[in-house]
This record gives C-alpha cells, sequence and structure tokens, in this order.
C-alpha cells in the first residue's frame, strides 16, 4: 500500500513540477507573476466536466458547503492544489523511520 501511496504522491508532484513550469514560462513572458488557477487550467482541459463536477456536488446532502468549498478549490493555483495531495501522499507512503537506515549489527 506505501508503494501505491509513493507512486501517487510522485505523479502529482511530478505534475505539480510541469504546472509550476508553465506558470513560470508565462511569467516570464508577460513580466509579471502569472499564476494559473485550478478553475482557469481545468475550463482549458475540458469544460464540460467541471459544470458536471459542480452538478454532482449541488445534488449531495450538504450542497451549499461543498458549492463553496469547490468554488474555493477553483480559484487557487493550480500547482498548489496538485502539489499539497502530492506531498502529502508522498509522505504517508515513506517508510517508518526505524527501517531507513541499517543498525552497525545488521551489515
Amino acid at each position: 500500500m506505501r508503494t501505491v501511496l509513493r507512486i501517487i504522491g510522485t505523479w502529482l508532484i511530478g505534475l505539480a513540477l510541469v504546472l509550476l513550469v508553465i506558470d513560470g514560462t508565462k511569467s516570464l513572458a508577460a513580466n509579471a507573476i502569472v499564476m494559473t488557477s485550478l478553475g482557469d487550467g481545468w475550463t482549458a482541459i475540458h469544460p464540460g466536466s467541471i459544470e458536471a463536477v459542480s452538478a454532482f456536488f449541488s445534488s449531495r446532502l450538504f450542497a451549499d458547503l461543498l458549492a463553496s468549498l469547490f468554488a474555493s478549490l477553483l480559484t487557487y493555483p493550480a500547482f498548489a492544489v496538485i502539489g499539497v495531495p502530492g506531498i502529502v501522499l508522498a509522505l504517508l507512503g515513506r517508510r517508518p523511520r526505524s527501517q531507513r537506515f541499517l543498525r552497525t549489527e545488521e551489515i
């Protein structure tokens, strides 16, 4: 299970770095800091799915809470929204501290 968490975390961190490089390139071209929000990136890739997810959340029990959380999540930079769960998953998938180093008796 830890291996799966590390692999998924690594892929998410890689995707976040790609998104960060894209934002960095746009920032260099514009001579200003440009951060693409998750909503803008998602709309550029597949605009219909963002509406489907909004409709899905509006049909759930806590529709108002989910809609406001989803709307605020879409305003954050895409690299941060993808990177933070990637880092968390990579940390959850790491080995326990006692197994990282060999003891002198084990050499």
